[in-house]
């Protein structure tokens, strides 16, 4: 593609528009990378916010643009290798910011695309916590529309990119798309490792000018002090348009990307739910209304595992406190700042709302395990053991004791969410038994339980009045490179400013390993163990009728059995193998339980014990747990959870007029209703006759009374969970009932027989006669036997 080399810029952008509708996408790709090379910046500020566009989509999720997101290397191989290429961190369309970088270009962006919180406290003319909005907020002109803020080149297409997970529409059901092989999650792993290295340091701007490369220019907002993030930002809080520009020393200008880069990613992926909110609430307010997708909960645990590897590629002589008052580089001090003042307040308000608001489903693995992958930052440090054939876990080192503590909250209150989400859930389920299991193995890590338990002591201690105290909570350093704050040596301070600036200063704590939430785990091991009983129950059913429903069920058509404990779940589709999996995953969960809150034997034998068989003696299920109240049973939270599961029910049959009962799956809706007018034309007109029939005391009334009325009228009863009364039925004439003519195996079984009939040569007329003679002959065996059981109850 070439272009005259002073075209106007609006003529370039219209050519480029003409070529993404008319071109394939590999030749696109080309001559934006020959655009590029070729062109000034003056003439790419305009065509770098359309660029942006189609490439990442539109905000408002109408504009899907490359749709990196579904774009995977083994479906679309040559696409996806040209869209890696020409978005890799050295690739054309960085070299494109950094030109545009290097000419201070500024672009708007509307702070109505802003997660809620930052564009609810942007729009009360409030300057949110996060430096990365300071300094940028323009007000709009007389008569315009909206606020924007004014980004640089790099934040404008940082702020693109990480909205771009969130603005599109979600990804349709029946479109499988791993989310760990497409593009856009290639890319995050791209960006983290070039602009967060674990080796070496940051590699310099690339530029795309002859001329060589140029010196980046400083970022047009200031470094913060790292200090200043974390405890107590809300203090920080000033108006709009008090915004103060501050001279950023040179040696923050070699990390300026890195940190802006974690910013957006932190403040577009997980501040959608604020602080104060959830502290006034508890939980997140249901007006804020955005609902993360497992595609979105996958991409940020990408993040935390990366910023742990981060973290930890400290050297050991920089991760003392006492290296802090040594000279070290901007890399290595945002190392140790990067997780604790960028990430964890707005991660655990994250996590909070999707402990709170995810479905009761199997999609809650991938929260659960950004959640696992966040607590132990050991397994990304450089150290981590090798895994070889030794199957016993590792000891956690006391060194990870400062991180457990000033993120006490992340272990325990987080765990009893979890724990409440556990109580609610069909532990029969493989995948439900498979997350019980993967936290009860994550807590019982050797020596784990022990420090987190030493955090809950060090903020339960009684606190000293110290006048310095409030002092140091609030210090703030004014400088990028100015010295940390006085080191606090007092653990228990640490775990309570922890606590109290995630919880406020009024938050009722309570400790994981207390009597209340002890109860709690009693109650879980006790539904682990009904649900082994359970999974134990199903695979015995699959043991007796292992070829699974014989020929005569399958003629039901879906007919089930009312009486039957167990509710269909994915052990019905997977079988056998499941089962023992499930058996397997909540027998380790348990023995991990009992390790974790060092529960005795005899503790879970008497669960066991205490739950027995589920069968009373004449072979039924148990009624759920209730209690006794003023009018009858009531349900206690263990018996709502058996119903929901299956474990036990309440005995219900219909109690009315047969006729009546609801029309059933196996029954032709349209045939049913007909036979019932016909039949009740027929019990109208003859109903003095068959009366007269049914009370003679002869053969011919006993055979009446078999076909016209209902031999258990006078024998059913109302069932109640408090006892058993008899029910009184209004008396019932004889009647026809030609119901069953209406039912599908009835139909089918008919023209079985005429078709077994027609192979013996046998027409219908006389195929007819022989299956009527034949009911006739069953039927009068029937009255026999009715007689006689009748003669025996007298």
């Amino acid at each position: 593609m070439a272009f005259p080399h002073l075209q106007q810029p609006s003529f370039l952008l219209a050519s480029l528009k003409a070529d993404s509708i008319n071109k394939p996408f590999a030749q696109r790709c080309q001559d934006l990378v020959k655009v590029i090379e070729d062109f000034p910046a003056k003439e790419l500020h305009a065509v770098f916010p359309w660029l942006v566009e189609s490439i990442f989509g539109s905000l408002d999720g109408v504009l899907v643009g490359w749709n990196l997101r579904c774009l995977q290397g083994r479906v679309n191989p040559v696409e996806y290798s040209t869209a890696m290429e020409f978005l890799d961190p050295s690739g054309p369309m960085m070299k494109l910011v950094y030109k545009l970088q290097a000419e201070d270009y500024n672009f708007d962006f509307p702070v109505s695309c802003l997660p809620g919180p930052v564009k609810a406290s942007i729009q009360e003319n409030v300057l949110p916590d996060s430096p990365l909005y300071h300094n940028k907020v323009q007000f709009p002109p007389t008569g315009g529309l909206g606020l924007n803020l004014a980004l640089n080149p790099f934040e404008y297409y940082m702020f693109y990119f990480a909205l771009s997970l969130i603005s599109q529409k979600p990804m349709p059901m029946s479109l499988h798309v791993r989310t760990s092989d497409c593009a856009y999650f290639t890319l995050v792993d791209r960006y983290l490792s070039w602009f967060l290295p674990t080796e070496g340091s940051v590699p310099p701007p690339l530029c795309s000018s002859p001329g060589g490369s140029s010196p980046s220019p400083a970022p047009r907002t200031p470094a913060m002090p790292f200090a200043s993030y974390g405890l107590h930002t809300s203090l920080l809080k000033r108006h709009i348009s008090h915004q103060t520009s501050v001279n950023a020393d040179p040696a923050s200008h070699e990390i300026w990307r890195s940190e802006t880069l974690l910013q957006v990613f932190v403040e577009m992926w997980l501040h959608h739910y604020s602080l104060e909110m959830y502290q006034k609430m508890q939980s997140p307010h249901a007006k804020e209304s955005f609902t993360p997708t497992e595609e979105h909960v996958l991409v940020v645990r990408l993040l935390l595992k990366h910023l742990h590897a981060f973290a930890n590629s400290l050297k050991p002589d920089q991760t003392s406190p006492s290296a802090h008052s040594h000279a070290t580089s901007p890399l290595e001090e945002f190392k140790r700042a990067a997780v604790p003042r960028f990430v964890q307040q707005k991660l655990y308000v994250f996590l909070q709302h999707c402990f709170g608001h995810w479905p009761l489903d199997a999609t809650f693995r991938a929260v659960l395990e950004m959640w696992l992958s966040y607590l132990q930052p050991w397994r990304y440090a450089p150290e981590k053991q090798a895994q070889g054939s030794d199957p016993q876990p590792r000891c956690v080192s006391e060194k990870w004791a400062p991180f457990i503590q000033e993120n006490l909250l992340m272990y325990t209150k987080l765990f009893v969410s979890f724990l409440n989400r556990a109580l609610r859930t069909d532990l029969v389920s493989p995948k439900n038994a498979l997350m019980v299991f993967r936290v009860a193995k994550v807590f019982a890590q050797p020596n784990l339980a022990e420090m987190i338990q030493k955090g809950e002591q060090l903020f339960l201690e009684p606190e000293l009045i110290i006048p310095h105290r409030q002092h140091r909570l609030f210090t703030v350093t004014t400088s990028f490179l100015s010295p940390w704050p006085p080191v606090v040596t007092d653990a228990s301070f640490k775990v309570k400013s922890h606590v109290y600036s995630l919880e406020g200063q009024d938050c009722k704590y309570t400790p994981m390993f207390g009597p209340e939430i002890r109860t709690l785990v009693l109650r879980l091991a006790q539904l682990i163990t009904q649900a082994k009983q359970t999974a134990k129950s199903i695979s015995d059913q699959y043991v007796e009728s292992p070829s699974g429903r014989s020929f005569l069920s399958w003629l039901t058509f879906g007919l089930t059995d009312t009486n039957s404990c167990y509710p269909a779940n994915d052990l019905d589709e997977i079988g056998q193998d499941s089962i023992r999996k499930t058996d397997e995953y909540l027998e380790k969960a348990l023995e991990y339980l009992r390790q974790i809150f060092r529960l005795s034997e005899a503790q879970l034998a008497q669960l066991t014990l205490a739950l027995g068989s589920a069968r009373d003696e004449n072979g039924k299920q148990q009624l759920p747990d209730c209690i006794v109240g003023e009018e009858g049973l009531i349900l206690t939270p263990l018996g709502r959870y058996q119903i929901i599961n299956g474990l036990r029910r309440f005995e219900i049959e219909y109690q009315g007029d047969l006729e009546l009962q609801p029309i059933r799956s196996y029954e032709i809706t349209s045939l049913v209703r007909a036979l019932f007018r016909l039949s009740s034309a027929i019990n109208r007109r003859f109903a003095g006759q068959m009366a007269a029939l049914c009370s003679r005391n002869d053969f011919l009334g006993s055979f009446c009374r078999y076909h016209l009325t209902e031999p258990a009228l006078s024998n059913r009863h109302l069932l109640s969970p408090v006892g058993r009364r008899q029910v009184t039925n209004p008396a019932r004439g004889p009647r026809l009932s030609l119901r069953f003519l209406g039912s599908y195996r009835t139909l089918l079984l008919l023209l079985m027989a005429f078709f077994v009939a027609s192979l013996f040569c046998i027409g219908p007329l006389p195929c007819s006669l022989l299956l009527v003679l034949g009911y006739v002959l069953y039927a009068v065996a029937m009255t026999l036997l009715t007689e006689r059981g009748k003669l025996h109850q007298l």
